[in-house]
C-alpha cells in the first residue's frame, strides 16, 4: 500500500505543492546575491550555488525536513562545474515528482554588467582570455532557454540594491505568495523600455506637466501633478479601461500559473503622466481585491 505521500506509481503526492521551491538563476553580476539574501530575508531558507543535478534531492529533503525548509530557494551558478544547460529538463522533473518550482530569471543589460564587473575589478566566471563582453555573451546563450522557462524575470539595470531588495520581498514575502501580484510600473521611453513588462500603457497622449512652470520641477506622487493629468480628457477613461482590462484577465492568468504580471506605463521622461497614472491604477486594482504596488524605474533620474 502507498503511503500518505505516494501515489500508486510510487510518486510523491499532491502534498508536495505545500513546499514552496523557488529557482533562482541569471547572469552574473545581475544581482542573485541580493535575491538570496533577500528571500532568506523573508523566511526562504536559501541553498546557495546548488549543482543542477542535486535540485530534486534538494527539494526532496527540504519538503522531508518540513518546518523552515518547506520554503527552499536554490540559487543555480553557472560557476558550478556541475551546471548544465538543461534547466527546463530539471523543473519538468520537478513538477512531475508534485513540486510547483517558480523560477526567478536575474538580468540587466550588457553595459551595465560591464560597469559592475569593472566597478569591483572583477572578470567575468566564463570570459577566459577574452573581453567580459565575450564572457556575457557565452552566459547569455547559456541561460537563454533558462530565461524562457522563467515565471519572473527581473531586470536590474536601473534598480539598487534596496529597490531590487524591495522588489523581492514584494513577491515572496505574504502568506499570499501564490495570487497573482501585479507591479504597475512607470518608465520613460527615452529611457527605453522595461524588458520584462507583459503590458505596456502608453501616457504621451495627455498634456505634459512639464510645460507648466509651476509642475515641471514636481513629480506625479504629488497631488497638484496628479490632479492635473488625471484631470485631462481621457485620462479617466484611459486609467479606467486599463483597470477593467486587468481585472477581466486575472482570473485566467491566476488558473495558468501566472504568479507576477508587470504593467508598465511610460511617458517621456518618466516623472509626471506616468507616475501619476501607475499610482492611480495601482489604487483601483487594490480596490477590486487585486495585490498590486506601483514603482518608478526612472523616477529621479532628470
Amino acid at each position: 500500500m502507498p503511503t500518505g505521500t505516494e501515489t500508486a506509481l510510487g510518486r510523491p503526492g499532491p502534498a508536495e505543492a505545500d513546499t514552496t521551491l523557488v529557482v533562482v538563476t541569471g547572469l552574473s553580476g545581475g544581482g542573485r546575491s541580493t535575491v538570496a539574501r533577500a528571500l532568506e530575508n523573508v523566511g526562504f531558507y536559501v541553498v546557495d550555488n546548488l549543482p543542477q543535478a542535486l535540485m530534486l534531492d534538494m527539494a526532496e529533503l527540504a519538503f522531508k525536513a518540513g518546518g523552515a525548509a518547506r520554503r527552499t530557494a536554490m540559487v543555480l551558478d553557472v560557476r558550478s562545474r556541475a551546471f548544465s544547460t538543461d534547466l527546463a529538463g530539471a523543473i519538468r522533473e520537478l513538477r512531475e515528482r508534485g513540486f510547483q518550482p517558480r523560477v526567478v530569471f536575474v538580468d540587466a543589460d550588457d553595459e551595465v554588467l560591464i560597469r559592475r564587473f569593472e566597478s569591483v575589478r572583477r572578470s567575468h566566471p566564463l570570459q577566459g582570455d577574452g573581453r567580459l563582453a565575450d564572457g556575457i555573451a557565452v552566459e547569455r546563450a547559456l541561460l537563454e532557454e533558462a530565461r524562457d522557462q522563467a515565471d519572473v524575470i527581473i531586470d536590474t539595470s536601473h534598480l539598487n540594491v534596496n529597490q531590487l531588495r524591495r522588489r523581492v520581498e514584494e513577491l515572496f514575502g505574504g502568506e499570499d505568495a501564490r495570487r497573482l501580484r501585479i507591479t504597475v510600473l512607470s518608465f520613460g521611453f527615452k529611457y527605453g523600455l522595461p524588458p520584462d513588462a507583459d503590458f505596456v500603457m502608453d501616457a504621451r497622449f495627455l498634456p505634459n506637466p512639464y510645460w507648466v512652470p509651476e509642475l515641471r520641477e514636481h513629480t506625479g506622487r504629488e497631488e497638484a501633478v496628479s490632479a492635473y493629468v488625471l484631470g485631462q480628457e481621457g485620462a479617466d477613461a484611459f486609467v479606467a479601461g486599463y483597470a477593467d482590462l486587468i481585472n477581466a484577465t486575472t482570473a485566467g492568468f491566476e488558473r495558468e500559473g501566472k504568479r507576477y504580471l508587470t504593467v508598465a506605463v511610460g511617458c517621456t521622461g518618466g516623472k509626471h503622466r506616468s507616475v501619476a497614472i501607475a499610482e492611480e491604477l495601482a489604487t483601483r486594482l487594490r480596490g477590486s481585491g487585486i495585490a498590486a504596488n506601483a514603482q518608478h524605474r526612472d523616477l529621479g533620474r532628470e
